[in-house]
């Protein structure tokens, strides 16, 4: 059971939907508690969300970049 509707604080973004809605395994159904709003699921991220995102794949390819180095010198 799924409750998606938008907090009386706060919002709701396609992070939090996603996180809610991929906690059922693939035999599961899926059921909503409430009506929710639909554009809620055809907006675009936010940028500081994308700017994070961006960040952290930056420092992922510098430590796999690391690792190649440090496993060369083994």
């Amino acid at each position: 059971i799924v409750d998606i509707t938008t907090p009386p604080t706060g919002g709701l973004n396609l992070f939090n939907l996603y996180v809610a809605l991929s906690r059922s395994s693939g035999q599961d159904t899926i059921r909503l508690l409430h009506e929710f709003d639909n554009k809620v699921f055809q907006a675009s991220h936010s940028p500081e969300l994308l700017a994070e995102d961006d960040r952290l794949d930056g420092l992922d390819l510098r430590t796999k970049h690391w690792w190649e180095e440090i496993s060369a010198r083994v």
